[in-house]
């Protein structure tokens, strides 16, 4: 089994992380560290209803968890407040790929899974490619060291 330190220094000697990016905040939601909104002000509902990743606006903003979050409809902010276990995504935001292996990455809107009905971000759309070689067994091992990763 690979540690977090090897997990750390193996993806950035693959190009896949860098260097400054290697260790995301420890906040419960992964927020942008320049905007301070939640999965870089992306409409999480959005990945559901519209099956691709759409920029929120800040006219539809809402506080959860700890973060704010950004959406790009009223409808959709609303949707996100009445249930916003199903439409956030899972390990706060960050990479569900890294929390796999113990540690924690910052995600990119365009990384993205729905499995089972949640929602999964990932670093780059090569960790993505990663991800879907073993989607389950990633779960299973990410679900295991959430939230510890966030210590």
């Amino acid at each position: 089994m690979i540690d977090r330190r090897a997990f750390i220094f193996s993806a950035i000697a693959a190009g896949v992380l860098s260097p400054t990016l290697a260790f995301a905040a420890k906040a419960k939601i992964y927020s942008n560290s320049a905007t301070g909104i939640a999965i870089n002000g992306y409409d999480p509902v959005a990945y559901f209803t519209e099956s691709k990743p759409v920029e929120g606006n800040a006219e539809f903003s809402a506080l959860w968890n700890g973060a704010k979050w950004h959406f790009s409809s009223d409808a959709n902010r609303k949707k996100f407040l009445a249930m916003p276990k199903k439409y956030a995504p899972q390990y706060g935001g960050y990479c569900a790929f890294a929390v796999s292996y113990g540690s924690t990455a910052t995600t990119v809107p365009e990384a993205w899974s729905i499995v089972d009905g949640k929602l999964y971000l990932n670093y780059s759309l090569g960790v993505r490619s990663r991800w879907r070689t073993d989607i389950p067994g990633y779960i299973k091992k990410a679900d295991k060291n959430w939230p510890g990763v966030l210590k």
